[in-house]
């Protein structure tokens, strides 16, 4: 009898674990399901985006470094329209492009956040990481806001911080 239990156990463990989704952090959102038609932003005001994040930052000397996870923060700040987000694009240390999380515009809702998670272990972007985000809003509606959170633990021991995006275009 205690072998039946403990085998029906491990059966639900394994069978539990199969069932899990898993998520790539390199592209976590259906960045499709929230597209829209090009056409709904011609008329808007577009503007450009920097935000720079961290992949690793250096600890003791230039010769160590230190992993760390990023969640990038797209904020509508507006509390009536949907902002568009035409563009996301990471860029690592040498200005070199890593990756493009979407090239069509998405739409954000009204205080809606959408994030893209940069795992601790993905290390391509180096100590001077960041991201261009193309935009495109109503004349009066406030430009979207984007922060980018960088945190790590070890142990006891753990270390976060913020960055917040500029307009530059």
């Amino acid at each position: 009898m205690k072998k039946g239990i403990l085998i029906f156990l491990i059966a639900a463990l394994i069978t539990s674990c199969e069932n899990e989704k898993t998520i790539s952090s390199y592209d976590p959102v259906d960045w499709e399901a929230r597209g829209v038609k090009k056409s709904v932003t011609d008329s808007l005001k577009k503007g450009q985006s920097y935000l720079s994040v961290y992949s690793e930052i250096y600890s003791q000397t230039e010769h160590r470094t230190h992993n760390l996870t990023s969640t990038i923060s797209m904020r509508n700040v507006d509390m009536k329209d949907t902002i568009y987000i035409d563009k996301a694009e990471y860029f690592n240390t040498q200005g070199e492009p890593i990756r493009i999380y979407f090239d069509h515009p998405i739409y954000i809702a009204p205080m809606e956040t959408v994030e893209i998670v940069v795992d601790e272990t993905d290390i391509e972007g180096g100590t001077g990481a960041n991201f261009i985000f193309e935009w495109s809003i109503k004349e009066s509606s406030p430009e979207p806001l984007f922060e980018g959170v960088m945190i790590s633990t070890s142990g006891q021991q753990g270390l976060s911080f913020t960055s917040r995006g500029v307009r530059i275009k």
